[in-house]
């Protein structure tokens, strides 16, 4: 057995019940963990954005090659949008309009996630299949904890049954203690008694965080819900941006001559910060001049 860093962030596939099931588990604490630093999340907005990441990897898990996709969860609570990228290769990046939002816990104790994201509004999923244009699903939001909300996505805007399971554990100093989740996608040709059996597996099953929290291993986690699940293959799951200087300064020259002169004549410096993971980019006027140039020819 080869031995893997228990606190490592990965991603399992597995099936079950005769290939009627698909099973895929993410432990994506890392991940969360450099998100809510980067953006200084707070408790209830890590949780949330959490929740959408540990989604965002496990679907991009479902892609194939340069395939990637986009989730944007536009509800009316005062977090503003949530927005998770993820792509083939385990790569995930994400942020939230308004990091600094906290609310107390809710009745059962636990982060008031819907409390945040609010419960009118869509979920939006883009993927960029590499054809002329992207697929886009979208479905109302159901309950804001967004487990429930992929859920109810699959069902409706893929036609595949499915459970999704994530959550997030945030320390007292705001730090992430676990995330992760898992996703189970039934497949056409299942029996009543082995939907019963699932359903029964799901409702005993402990929040996902606690598990993960005991150590449980992503494999074992999967065991509890399906007996019979066969391990496929395994990925590690990583923070990756895309953003580079070189892309900013595209960006800078796509404002053309007007804008550019105007920059430099009014502030004579720009800082450009990406969204996604809050990199600062500075450039200098004699950096902007040279863009300029390159912006008239």
């Amino acid at each position: 057995m080869e031995q893997h860093n228990h606190k490592a962030d990965r991603l399992i596939r597995g099936i079950a019940m005769d290939g009627k099931v698909r099973a895929f588990a993410v432990r994506s604490t890392e991940l969360v963990e450099e998100l809510r630093r980067r953006h200084d999340t707070w408790p209830t907005a890590t949780a949330a954005l959490g929740r959408t990441l540990s989604t965002a990897a496990m679907m991009g898990a479902m892609l194939k090659g340069e395939e990637k996709l986009t989730i944007q969860v536009k509800g009316d609570g005062p977090i503003g949008q949530i927005v998770a990228d993820a792509n083939a290769k385990g790569e995930v990046r994400g942020y939230v309009d308004n990091p600094h939002v906290h609310l107390p816990s809710n009745a059962k104790g636990k982060l008031d996630v819907a409390g945040v994201v609010g419960t009118e509004g869509f979920i939006y999923v883009i993927k960029d299949l590499g054809l002329k244009e992207p697929y886009r699903g979208s479905v109302p939001i159901v309950s804001g904890e967004l487990g429930e909300d992929f859920t109810y996505y699959f069902a409706t805007s893929e036609q595949t049954p499915s459970a999704v399971g994530v959550g997030v554990l945030v320390e007292n100093d705001n730090s992430v203690i676990v995330a992760g989740g898992f996703i189970l996608q039934l497949l056409p040709g299942l029996s009543d008694k082995e939907i019963d059996a699932i359903e029964k597996a799901l409702s005993e099953m402990p929040p996902v965080t606690t598990l993960l929290e005991q150590g449980l291993e992503l494999e074992d986690m999967l065991k509890r819900l399906l007996p019979d699940v066969e391990i496929m293959d395994q990925m590690d799951i990583m923070f990756k941006c895309s953003c580079s200087r070189e892309r900013v300064e595209q960006t800078l020259v796509s404002l053309g001559e007007t804008e550019l002169t105007q920059l430099i004549e009014e502030d004579g410096q720009a800082e450009v910060v990406c969204h996604f993971c809050n990199e600062k980019y500075q450039f200098q006027r004699a950096d902007l001049e040279k863009l300029l140039a390159e912006a008239k020819n």
